[in-house]
């Protein structure tokens, strides 16, 4: 893929000396939103999901961008919600808050009406794996791994269930929804994670974006909201019961026992 050909911005319009933590970059007539929060392996914090919808806004009204490649830097994709910033506010209300947030990075990629392809070479975890479901065309590149990690922590993966069913085999579901197991590029491909697992992620998107460049805006639009309009409908039937089911279990003993054991890098205590 080319350099720049248009001005590097925040997905905010952000200014003066702040850090973004999505960058947005126009590039072969594509526009790139790099999550680059690598201090805390592009967790979904307030200020990364905030900046990752103005983006998405932007993507969408920009003329010369014909769809958007999400990708990051380091070596995580996404690792899920920002445990640290959940922990230092209110467990109920941060949990309504976070819900909402999910919510609405998932739905954000789905009705978007340009193709939104993801561009992985490192680490999926959580949240991350819901927004890897979201888009129309994943590609993981060899340094990948996968996991659903929320039984762990006395979750389960309740919002990002609506993008990852739909995906995932019913086989495939069951097992990494409940043992949290790693697994790499080859088995996300084969259980319907990603489109490709690739030995260069970036020259399998470009050549995908080449393909996708053959196709009218419209005719893009209208092909992805026939391919996404099941899943629209179930975001539009069960977003909110998923919603309140996934916050009344913040704060649950469990969850707090789960998070503090991850935090001391020690087995919580039902795994002793």
């Amino acid at each position: 893929m080319s350099e720049t050909t248009g001005t590097e911005t925040t997905g905010t319009e952000t200014t003066g000396t702040e850090t973004p933590f999505v960058r947005y970059d126009l590039r072969d007539g594509f526009a790139v939103l790099t999550l680059d929060s690598p201090h805390n392996r592009n967790a979904l914090s307030s200020k990364l999901v905030r900046e990752l919808l103005d983006g998405l806004r932007k993507a969408g009204a920009d003329e010369q961008a014909r769809g958007v490649i999400l990708t990051h830097t380091g070596n995580t994709f996404c690792a899920g919600a920002d445990l640290k910033e959940a922990l230092d506010a209110d467990p109920a209300a941060a949990a309504d808050i976070r819900t909402g947030w999910m919510i609405d990075v998932l739905r954000g990629i789905v009705e978007l009406h340009k193709p939104v392809v993801a561009q992985i070479d490192g680490n999926v975890r959580a949240g991350g794996m819901g927004i890897v479901g979201a888009c129309d065309i994943a590609v993981a590149g060899p340094s990948s791994s996968f996991a659903l990690t929320e039984a762990r922590l006395g979750l389960a993966p309740f919002m990002i269930s609506l993008t990852l069913l739909p995906r995932l085999t019913s086989r495939a579901a069951a097992r990494y929804y409940q043992t949290g197991e790693t697994f790499d590029a080859a088995e996300a491909e084969r259980i319907g994670l990603i489109t490709v697992a690739a030995d260069d992620a970036a020259a399998e998107v470009a050549r995908l974006c080449g393909a996708l460049r053959k196709g009218s805006p419209q005719g893009l639009a209208e092909s992805k909201r026939l391919v996404n309009a099941s899943l629209v409908a179930e975001f539009d039937r069960t977003a909110d019961e998923l919603a309140k089911r996934s916050g009344s279990f913040f704060g649950t003993p469990e969850v707090i026992e789960g998070m503090t054991a991850f935090f001391q890098r020690r087995p919580p205590s039902w795994a002793e």
